[in-house]
């Protein structure tokens, strides 16, 4: 009877609407939340008419389907701390419910919500207890990307950050040797390889000297002496000696002696402008052998005192280039150490993190020492709307959404990594007041429906009296 399909068909309408009515209240109630998708509500007509028509019409009434809007991002607003994340663009954080997953039995799952904290493990997760996971760096600073294999991805700790120090790898010298300089008595007797002769020990006083400080591998301040000697016959040459002071830091192999660790000579032009090959002869770079090394230090080697107990490190030394500006000159105003660059630094403890927009997490230490240490990729799929939510502003992949593909962030369709940033919900509260209105209409206009089939199954109830 139609009447009766009339009457289903408003019950059907009560329970679509209440459908409805929930999806609206939950966008409500999760305005200012994090990482929030809204959800949809589609009402979908269960009619089937053919296409000459109906000589009888039977109400078949309405069925409503949820489904989330994931691929709208939400408004990104500062965050309160430097490990608070959001992704500007496409894509989703990689998290997982445990810091040591493994195995497949581990949901691997995706989400928006970026507001992460350290828990008292040292681990990074968010308001949902969710773990973040990323590639780690490796030592020389690579990092293994796989686009698909999630075995390569660890959960991000904070905790296994210790201090760190760096050797000094480079030093660059700015300074002016004077061309006037008269050339000392000393200069014409001059010899490197003897105590009696060299300016390492302190026998020939130097034209010019300055100390400069490098950093030895555990940290270390250790001091090196640059000495120039004016060349007794030849107005555009020095002769240089770099020694450490104090000399018991290093054993060295003959010719070198009392702490030098290279000895040369340092050859101008005409304008004033350093020679880089011959005549020059001080070498631009200096090799430490580690202080365990095994064996006698050979010739010209220089090596660690065991005293120090410090690694080997290799150390090049810039001097500048014809026709550049900086290096060592020499031109005829007073000699003159401008500058020293140097890299390396002392131990520095732990003092923080900072992301960057390309996904880099870099620890950050005392001595100024910023060493990158995780690498986030950023997940796409295919269908974000295909994603299934499993709670906590976390989705897990589906048939409809297609697989993953994790990317390094702003390659490819993903997104970059906004720093202390995080996205708010989707949902626009002026949307869903409307909405609920109309469905407030719309579920009083169901129910109407149902006490009207009512009274008319009343009045053909009534034909029998």
């Amino acid at each position: 009877m139609s009447i009766n399909s009339a009457m289903a068909a408003g019950a059907s309408g009560l329970i679509a609407n209440s459908s409805a009515l929930a999806a609206i209240s939950d966008n409500i109630a999760n305005v200012n939340t994090v990482g929030y998708k809204r959800v949809d509500t589609i009402f979908t007509p269960n009619y089937k008419i053919g296409g000459g028509g109906e000589t009888r019409y039977a109400s078949s009434g309405v069925s409503s389907n949820s489904r989330l809007d994931v691929n709208s991002s939400g408004l990104l607003t500062p965050g309160v701390s430097a490990t608070d994340m959001a992704i500007d663009g496409d894509g989703f954080f990689v998290v997982r419910p445990s810091p040591t997953a493994g195995g497949s039995s581990d949901a691997v799952l995706f989400t928006r919500s970026g507001g992460f904290q350290t828990d008292s493990s040292g681990y990074l997760r968010n308001d949902a207890g969710m773990y973040l996971y990323a590639w780690p760096v490796q030592a020389d600073g690579t990092v293994n990307q796989n686009p698909s294999n999630v075995d390569t991805l660890e959960a991000v700790n904070l905790s296994n950050i210790g201090g760190t120090a760096n050797a000094t790898s480079s030093v660059r010298i700015n300074a002016n040797l004077q061309a006037s300089t008269t050339p000392s008595a000393a200069a014409a007797t001059y010899d490197p390889t003897a105590s009696g002769t060299n300016m390492a020990s302190g026998t020939v006083t130097p034209d010019f000297e300055r100390t400069i400080q490098i950093y030895d591998t555990q940290g270390g301040v250790r001091s090196v002496t640059m000495s120039f000697l004016k060349h007794a016959t030849n107005a555009n040459q020095w002769h240089v000696e770099l020694h450490v002071q104090p000399a018991s830091d290093v054993t060295t192999g003959a010719p070198l002696i009392d702490g030098q660790i290279a000895t040369g000579i340092v050859a101008f032009d005409t304008n004033g402008e350093i020679v880089p090959g011959a005549p020059t002869t001080l070498p631009t770079s200096l090799p430490f052998e580690a202080s365990d090394a095994a064996g006698a230090v050979g010739a010209g080697a220089v090596r660690w005192a065991a005293s120090t107990g410090v690694g080997a490190q290799t150390i090049s030394l810039d001097l500048g280039t014809a026709g550049t500006p900086g290096g060592i000159t020499q031109f005829n105003s007073p000699s003159n150490l401008d500058s020293t660059v140097v890299d390396g630094a002392i131990f520095g403890a732990f003092a923080g993190v900072e992301v960057s927009d390309d996904g880099f997490l870099s620890a950050r230490f005392t001595n100024g020492v910023v060493r990158r240490v995780y690498q986030l990729p950023v997940a796409t799929v295919f269908n974000p709307n295909g994603l299934a939510s499993v709670g906590g502003a976390s989705f897990q992949i589906t048939e409809d959404s297609g697989a993953f593909t994790l990317n390094a962030p702003g390659s490819g369709a993903s997104g970059t990594i906004a720093a202390k940033t995080v996205e708010n919900s989707n949902v626009d509260i002026a949307t869903e007041f409307s909405n609920l209105i109309i469905t407030q209409r719309a579920y009083s206009a169901s129910s109407r429906i149902i006490t009207t089939a009512d009274e008319m199954l009343a009045e053909a109830i009534q034909m029998k009296r």
